[in-house]
């Protein structure tokens, strides 16, 4: 039987539809991040660049203040394809790959931002190249500035701090292990538990930026900052290779120039945000800053050179240790 030329239309239609539905990409990126921040709004940004980039190709959706679990749960999620990318700190970048941990982990190693930037731009591409090798591409680089202490009640010294109940991530059993052999009592713990347990009295102490400390109000239970800068808060997003391939060519120099300013906005809004925050905590919520003595601060670098044999080569490989021990030193010998 003849079909009406409408009624063919109509059925080329229906099978051609399936298709047309199939080539366009889902994107889920996970964040840590919280919901209406200015980094989740910088990457809501992102993801609306990126559909008009592909032509509506590509649908990128955020799920920001870790509703789909922490970086461990969001790490093994791109693992299986459940979600595709995400905007991960170092603690869960280095789950992906160690040697992220050299901008990360490694206390007092930098004396200011100026020296982190120098030593971060010359080890990303090496970084980079490490992640890839993993099976995920980097779309940018970004940080938070130096974390600090909060403390339930003052504490200024080592030793203060070995008397307290110090938050340490639940993740990364050998750091925890680092901590108690140098005196310390860690209690590891999810970052979503960190408020909870300052309020129960579970931990007295947590090194996190002052943004994170005002955005989830640990400022409370936890009314004392130190001064100090412990060691810098760094981020990636990372997109899995598998769905990176999938999108066409033509659009990626596009993507990946919205995805570095996407970096440099949230890296400048964190930096000048974690500032903002410690000034907001003291005249709003009364915080303590305690500011670090040159004596004080000779006994932290006492102790934290002290950590640095058992870091390198257990935290951090003892090549990446080396490298980035050698470009602080370089970066401070130049004029």
């Amino acid at each position: 039987m003849k079909l009406p030329t409408k009624s063919i239309f109509i059925l080329l239609l229906f099978i051609c539809l399936p298709g047309l539905v199939i080539a366009k990409q889902r994107i889920k990126l996970t964040t840590l991040a919280p919901k209406g921040s200015s980094f989740h709004k910088s990457l809501q940004r992102m993801a609306s660049d990126w559909r008009k980039i592909s032509g509506g190709e590509l649908n990128v959706i955020i799920y920001p203040g870790g509703i789909q679990g922490g970086e461990s749960a969001m790490v093994e999620r791109m693992a299986i394809n459940q979600t595709q990318a995400g905007l991960l700190t170092g603690t869960g970048l280095s789950q992906i790959e160690p040697a992220v941990t050299g901008l990360q982990v490694m206390p007092m190693m930098f004396n200011d931002l100026d020296e982190f930037d120098y030593v971060s731009e010359k080890m990303k591409p090496k970084l980079e190249q490490k992640m890839k090798e993993k099976g995920f591409m980097v779309l940018f680089w970004t940080d938070v500035g130096f974390v600090r202490f909060f403390t339930k009640k003052p504490a200024l010294t080592p030793d203060d701090f070995q008397k307290l109940k110090l938050f340490t991530w639940a993740g990364d059993p050998k750091q925890a292990a680092i901590m108690k052999s140098a005196g310390f009592n860690v209690v590891p713990l999810e970052t979503a538990d960190i408020l909870t347990s300052l309020q129960t009295g579970l931990i007295e102490a947590v090194p996190m930026p002052p943004f994170y400390a005002l955005s989830g109000q640990v400022f409370g239970p936890a009314p004392n900052m130190l001064d100090l800068n412990w060691a810098p808060l760094i981020g990636a997003a990372v997109i899995t290779e598998r769905s990176w391939k999938r999108i066409p060519d033509e659009f990626k120099p596009a993507l990946l120039e919205s995805a570095q300013k996407t970096g440099i906005a949230i890296r400048e809004a964190g930096r000048r945000e974690s500032n903002l925050a410690v000034k907001a905590m003291q005249e709003k919520w009364n915080l303590q800053v305690h500011p670090v003595d040159e004596q004080k601060m000779e006994q932290w670098q006492k102790v934290t050179k002290q950590f640095y044999p058992e870091i390198r080569g257990n935290l951090v490989p003892a090549n990446i240790f080396d490298e980035v021990e050698s470009l602080v030193k370089e970066y401070r010998r130049s004029p």
